[in-house]
């Protein structure tokens, strides 16, 4: 009987198991996230480069920076499991806000009622971190309207986003070390890299919730 038990026991277990794994990928299917981050023209090389360097007894063609270039563009990035679905890039002289980010939240849903309509269909859970823009009431009413359900943040995590454990490290480690002479050079160099990851490495990122 004690067997029986726990054989009874263990399958309700794989079961729960099996079912969470389920409802963890329509979950991810679901998924939308976005944050923002500065590209700068030149940033500091990584530990890993500079060893490199070292190890190679070469000569560095440039003397070493020791700090960011004050060249830099904001970047804005929606992405789901499968690839980037809307990069945005802020124009010299304006700041971030209500209205803009708004205006992109409405270009996402053009972008996701052509490319992702399963998405939309289904409900679009939408992450986003804590930023002033993202919290205001006009924003919480747009992404209403819109048909997004917005996602809280754990407690410890307010000012964190998805972005900022995979996407963006991933991103900023191929920058850095290179110089870069304009905002069009840096926004090319990082698209280029984006483009090329296949869909494991958004969904790896997405897995990190779990």
């Amino acid at each position: 009987m004690r067997i029986k038990n726990s054989n009874g026991a263990r399958r309700l277990s794989n079961f729960w198991n099996f079912f969470g794994a389920i409802q963890m990928i329509s979950y991810q299917a679901r998924l939308v996230a976005v944050d923002e981050t500065w590209l700068y023209h030149y940033d500091l090389e990584t530990e890993q480069q500079l060893m490199e360097w070292r190890k190679s007894g070469s000569h560095h063609p440039n003397k070493f920076q020791v700090q960011k270039s004050t060249g830099k563009v904001l970047t804005s990035i929606f992405w789901d499991q499968d690839s980037i679905l809307l990069i945005d890039y802020l124009p010299k002289g304006q700041t971030s806000n209500m209205e803009c980010y708004s205006s992109l939240l409405v270009q996402l849903k053009d972008i996701l009622k052509e490319k992702r309509r399963g998405k939309v269909t289904k409900g679009v859970l939408f992450l986003h971190d804590s930023a002033a823009a993202h919290r205001a009431l006009a924003t919480q009413k747009k992404l209403a309207y819109l048909g997004f359900q917005c996602l809280d943040h754990p407690p410890y995590s307010l000012d964190l986003a998805l972005s900022d454990y995979h996407l963006f490290p991933g991103t900023k480690k191929q920058l850095k070390g290179h110089h870069f002479s304009s905002d069009t050079e840096i926004i090319t160099a990082a698209e280029t890299w984006l483009d090329g990851q296949p869909s494991e490495f958004f969904l790896s990122c997405l897995q990190k919730l779990e």
